[in-house]
């Protein structure tokens, strides 16, 4: 016998059980490993020490002229195989940025990166989120900043994440 309970639907959120909390703190300790989001990178770069890693921005010239992580090399995918160990050493880390979150230019090039032997993060969000949160950039005219886009970063403070 089929009851009113049982004919309605289970959340879609629970649809699929969550996993086991093991499962999931390995799952997110990876993401973490593959992964940094643009805060922390900022964060690092400001810090005024050396940071550990490289930034690497993967896009074309024409994108990096218009804007690009100040301190950033300049390796397009295509060259990485050619161009990779004359500009990075290996034995420091690399994140990669391309456009932002609707590109996977960023996850291609840490791939020949990684391939090749480096350790390699990427930059989740990419340069479009560097530019939404007011970071500082720099384009072929020189130092830009944007104001902060209230839908990806606090006007005023830090997420606090």
């Amino acid at each position: 016998m089929i009851t009113k309970t049982s004919q309605r639907s289970v959340n879609p959120v629970l649809r699929v059980a969550p996993a086991p909390p093991a499962e999931a703190a390995a799952h997110f300790r990876a993401s973490l490993a593959f992964h940094a989001d643009v805060s922390d990178v900022a964060a690092a770069l400001a810090a005024g020490d050396a940071p550990g890693f490289v930034v690497v921005d993967s896009r074309s010239t024409e994108s990096w002229d218009q804007g690009h992580i100040p301190g950033a090399i300049h390796l397009p995918t295509a060259l990485i195989p050619e161009e990779a160990e004359r500009l990075l050493d290996k034995s420091v880390p690399v994140v990669t940025y391309c456009w932002g979150p609707g590109c996977n230019g960023a996850a291609r090039a840490a791939l020949a990166l990684a391939e090749l032997g480096y350790q390699v993060k990427e930059l989740l969000g990419g340069f479009e989120y560097w530019a939404r949160e007011a970071l500082a950039y720099e384009t072929w005219q020189g130092p830009a900043r944007r104001e902060p886009d209230p839908l990806t970063a606090p006007v005023e403070g830090g997420c606090g994440c």
